[in-house]
């Protein structure tokens, strides 16, 4: 492997490090807080908004992920 193939692999992995990073954020954050909030009885948001924002924050990290994934594909 060449200096150079080795120097793009770990660019690769850097942003897909990441990327994968702010995924799990993402989840953590907008998926799981507000339903953690909700179940403790620290929310009052109606539950329909809570479901959504969870929702879109998982397929949000999915996507995510799976960008990442796609890229891991690109190693040399």
């Amino acid at each position: 492997m060449s200096s150079q193939e080795a120097v793009h692999n770990e660019r690769i992995k850097l942003t897909a490090n990441y990327l994968n990073g702010t995924a799990i954020a993402i989840l953590a954050i907008g998926g799981f807080a507000p339903v953690v909030s909700y179940a403790t009885n620290t929310r009052s948001d109606p539950v329909e908004i809570i479901a959504t924002v969870s929702v879109g924050c998982l397929i949000t990290s999915s996507f995510l992920h799976y960008i990442v994934r796609r890229s891991l594909g690109r190693m040399r």
